[in-house]
Order: structure tokens, then C-alpha cells, then sequence
């Protein structure tokens, strides 16, 4: 079996002496999409892996690792899949679904053969994947912009215009614990999520991406009095943990993909933070 790369929890008293380098250590996903392979990072952190699949030349089949101790990878965990590349497909247990441009495929527990592939080698499918353990099983479901529920927030005057599209959440679909959505700013916009916010019930990763050549994004974290900074580039993700408030701002304009889990399944539950509280 596969082994998969880990990322130990962090205390907080910790958190507060590191570095540039050990901050992206410990916090930073770099490499989401190789060819025809599945990534995973498997976190500490209500134990949500954060991963990708591009397949290029072939089907690419989700398979288990040694640290799930599993059969088949969803036999106690439920996945989230959003597509951020060229059209492609999903099959589950044979049953195909076809995943365009930023749609997304939620499987339920217990789903046991998992295949991704493109419809085009030239334009290959990306496949953004969240996972997190589950309790009991839903039916896997195919959602888009259309059948999302979406919110308009933010100003322009602020700098934080956005729509916030709710892809996996308790609205629009069943899931254990598992939400995901995905923000797109609005050209002349760069802040997101603002008024920061943390959620203690739960925690959240971040996955950043059509972010213009040259540019970045600089992803905040850490309790609103001891705050810390992380340069993001395309396609990285930021694992954030329950104590720790999740922001950016980014040099233009981009799109991010927003993944949680844990207890609670109220989007609304949050504990906002000025930004002139802000240290």
C-alpha cells in the first residue's frame, strides 16, 4: 500500500515561535496535481486529507494507504471532489458522472472501486479532493454552480467584492462532517473572507488557484492577537486549524476552494475578528 505524508497537529503556545520555514512546514500543501496520480496529505487536524488527481494518459483509480488500514479508501470516509481544469469523469462503482469546469462530486462512505479520467489529454480535469472519516454513508451527488446555494458578499470599496458558491453543505446535500464551497473574487477584489473569523468546532483548508502568473496570494492565520503570514502560490492549499482565523489577500484577483470539518455544520457558526483588532 501507498504511504501518505502526515501533518502532526500543532499546539498554539508552539505555533507562536516559528519561522518562515517551519510555518510552511507545517501548514503549506505545495504540490496538489501531478500526472496521473491521486496526492494526498493526510492531516491531524479532524483528520482531513487534502489532496488532487490530474489524469493525463489514463484513468487513475483512488486507491487506500497504509494509514487509513482499510480495504478501499472511502470504507469509513466520505470524499469531495471539485473539478478546477478541463471537462472530465468520475466513475463510482461504475456509475459515471461527467465533471465539467468547477462542478463538484460528493461520494459517500463506502464507495469501494473510484476512477478520475479526462476527456481530453490537452485540457486534463483537475480534481481538487477533501476527505474526512464518516460515520455513515449518503448518496453520492453531483453539484454545480447552478443547484449551489450562493452568496453575494463583500464591497468593492472594501476590496472584497466575492460570490461564495456552497457546493457541500447541509442546504444542498447530505454529508458526516464534511462542507466544501468554493469563492470567486470579483476582478479589483483581493481580500478574502473578511471580517476574519475562526471556528472553534471545526477546522478549514484553504486551496488557492487561477492566480495570474507572477502574482500570489498572503494567507493570514493564527489567533487574532499573535497573527502570521503564508505567500501562497497557484494551485497550494493552507491547512488551518480550529484556533487559527484563515484570510488573504492576494496581489489580482483569484479563486479559492474552501474545505471543513469537524462537530459543527452551521456555516454561520463563527467568532469574527475586526480588522482593527487585529495584531
Amino acid at each position: 500500500m501507498k504511504v501518505l505524508e502526515e501533518r502532526f497537529a500543532v499546539h498554539l503556545d508552539d505555533y507562536k515561535h516559528y519561522d518562515t520555514e517551519k510555518l510552511r512546514k507545517h501548514f503549506l500543501v505545495e504540490s496538489i496535481f501531478v500526472a496521473d496520480e491521486v496526492q494526498f496529505t493526510y492531516t491531524h487536524y479532524e483528520r482531513l486529507m487534502v489532496g488532487g488527481v490530474m489524469p493525463v494518459n489514463k484513468s487513475v483509480q483512488l486507491e487506500t494507504y497504509d494509514q487509513l488500514k482499510m480495504e478501499f479508501f472511502l470504507d469509513r470516509r466520505e470524499l469531495g471532489a471539485i473539478n478546477i481544469g478541463g471537462s472530465g469523469k468520475v466513475s463510482v462503482d461504475g456509475e459515471i458522472y461527467e465533471i465539467g469546469n468547477k462542478e463538484a462530486l460528493y461520494i459517500g462512505r463506502g464507495a469501494k472501486e473510484v476512477f478520475f479520467s479526462s476527456d481530453d489529454a490537452n485540457n486534463p480535469a483537475k480534481f481538487y479532493l477533501n476527505s474526512t472519516p464518516a460515520h455513515t454513508s449518503h448518496p453520492t451527488k453531483k453539484v454545480n454552480k447552478e443547484n449551489s446555494k450562493v452568496l453575494h458578499m463583500g464591497a468593492g470599496d472594501t476590496c472584497n467584492e466575492r460570490d461564495i458558491y456552497q457546493l457541500m453543505i447541509s442546504t444542498v446535500l447530505d454529508t458526516c462532517q464534511l462542507q466544501m464551497g468554493m469563492t470567486e473574487l470579483k476582478p479589483g477584489s483581493i481580500w478574502n473572507t473578511m471580517p476574519m473569523h475562526t471556528h472553534s468546532r471545526r477546522m478549514e483548508a484553504y486551496f488557492y488557484f487561477n492566480i495570474p502568473d507572477t502574482h500570489a496570494v498572503c494567507h493570514f492565520m493564527g489567533p487574532a492577537n499573535e497573527t502570521r503570514h503564508i505567500w501562497v502560490g497557484n494551485e497550494q492549499a493552507v491547512v488551518s486549524p480550529p484556533w487559527s482565523m484563515h484570510s488573504g489577500v492576494g496581489t489580482a484577483n483569484y479563486t479559492f476552494i474552501w474545505g471543513m470539518a469537524g462537530e459543527n455544520m452551521d456555516y454561520t457558526d463563527m467568532d469574527f475578528h475586526k480588522p482593527s483588532e487585529l495584531k
